[in-house]
């Protein structure tokens, strides 16, 4: 009678490995590309079964080096000689896995219940007028340096308000952070403006030193932001790196214009995948589903509007009036915003996965144009003092059109990120208020 161990993986990652090297070594240990996928996606698989304790260590070695934690479970025993497996020189020859989707633990076989939560906004435009007006108030008492713990008191209220499952999100960060952070940026705005009205050419030299530091800069905001972002008392996280950064908010958009926006839906598509799949809830790495050939898609159907609002254009000039053609151009304009906020917004939502979790998003754009209309107009005729509640509106109408599509236990999920997470955000770094967002 021999004892016999499975690997076991739960979602852990060695730090500070790419993406891209733990798919590669796991290709070259043999796993296929959906395996891959999988296990990027932090889904917990036992990846070997049937492996006497040798084995067990080598393959867990082999693992680690490619950037996976495995732990070692003991199996059931077995009697029959035959059934024993047989032992092979795993130190010495590449590990092969099983060329099969990766097998889950019998808790996990057992079918799991896949629901819809929906996302809840709970705020009231006249709550948010008390928080709104003091914000006013004192920014103009200080000449705008309130400004830092104005914004936090705003998020603070909006995360506060948006629910899921019962739980609202938390706004954690430091409004003297913040401060800190604008000052740097004000210092550094009056030196160029210093510098462009005494020497001009100096000008330019500034921005070829600001161009480099600018993806360094979105990577720090975007760091900034997440992590003193939270739900449940896990904080998120941003780990994209520098060079990742310089081809997503350079690179690709100089691609994009150098072939007159004809690359300009995968300069898009690369800048959200850049930001999608560098975020994380505590250790749970987001991932963006989304191909380069979904964001043609849609924009073909951008331009296949704009066509047929000229269409129509030309022929209500032509039949009605010139006049009129600036009516349907208006429209059109209208129409356009609305299929690009709403058929976007829905488009990254929609592709967005957490682990085994997804999300949902069904914006109307008709819906979008006449809350964003209406808002407006509503603020000019009351001199801006509607503001509080056309925020409100607006999140109120975002949040009732999410969901996030729950697989099993969303209670066990979040128990085990509070395991796994506890050191992430302690980092925090500068505060570069850039509000660098998706949609």
């Amino acid at each position: 009678m021999s004892e016999l161990y499975k690997l076991r993986y739960s979602g852990n990652r060695v730090g500070g490995v790419s993406d891209e090297a733990v798919s590669a070594e796991l290709a070259r240990l043999g796993f296929q590309s959906g395996q891959i996928e999988a296990l990027l996606s932090g889904r917990s698989a036992t990846i070997k079964r049937r492996l006497d304790s040798s084995q067990a260590r080598a393959y867990q070695h082999r693992l680690e080096q490619a950037g996976l934690l495995t732990h070692i479970e003991r199996e059931d025993t077995v009697d029959s000689p035959a059934a024993e497996v047989q032992s092979v020189a795993v130190a010495s020859a590449p590990a092969r896995f099983d060329a099969a989707e990766p097998t889950r633990s019998m808790e996990q076989q057992q079918p799991t219940v896949r629901r819809l939560e929906p996302v809840e906004f709970t705020g009231s435009g006249s709550e948010f007028f008390g928080i709104w007006i003091v914000n006013i108030f004192l920014m103009i008492l200080t000449l705008g340096l309130y400004a830092p713990w104005a914004k936090v008191r705003t998020n603070q209220y909006f995360y506060g308000h948006t629910q899921i499952d019962g739980a609202s999100f938390q706004y954690l960060a430091d409004p003297w952070v913040i401060f800190r952070g604008r000052l740097v940026a004000i210092v550094a705005v009056a030196v160029w403006v210093l510098v462009s009205e005494l020497w001009p050419v100096g000008s330019l030299v500034l921005m070829g030193l600001f161009l480099p530091a600018f993806p360094w800069i979105v990577v720090r905001s975007l760091k900034f932001h997440a992590v003193n972002s939270a739900y449940r008392n896990i904080r998120f996280d941003f780990r994209g790196g520098y060079l990742a950064a310089f081809m997503a908010m350079l690179v690709w958009p100089v691609v994009a214009m150098l072939t007159l926006m004809i690359a300009l839906p995968l300069s898009i598509f690369k800048t959200h995948a850049f930001m999608v799949n560098n975020s994380y809830f505590g250790t749970m790495p987001f991932r963006l589903k989304a191909k380069a050939s979904d964001y043609y898609v849609f924009f073909l159907r951008i331009i296949g509007v704009v066509i047929g609002f000229a269409v129509v254009g030309g022929i209500v000039s032509q039949l009605v009036h010139p006049g009129a053609a600036i009516i349907v151009a208006i429209i059109g304009y209208l129409a356009l915003f609305g299929y690009f906020m709403a058929g976007l917004t829905n488009l990254v939502f929609n592709a967005t996965v957490l682990g085994l979790h997804g999300f949902s998003s069904t914006l109307s754009k008709r819906r979008m144009v006449w809350i964003f209309m209406s808002n407006s107009l509503l603020i000019a005729l009351t001199l801006g003092f509607f503001t509080p509640w056309a925020k409100v509106r607006m999140a109120a109408y975002r949040a009732s059109c999410t969901e996030v599509a729950v697989h099993g236990d969303l209670d066990s999920f979040v128990a085990s990120e509070v395991k796994h997470a506890s050191a992430v955000g302690q980092e925090i770094g500068e505060a570069f208020d850039l509000g660098v967002s998706l949609v």
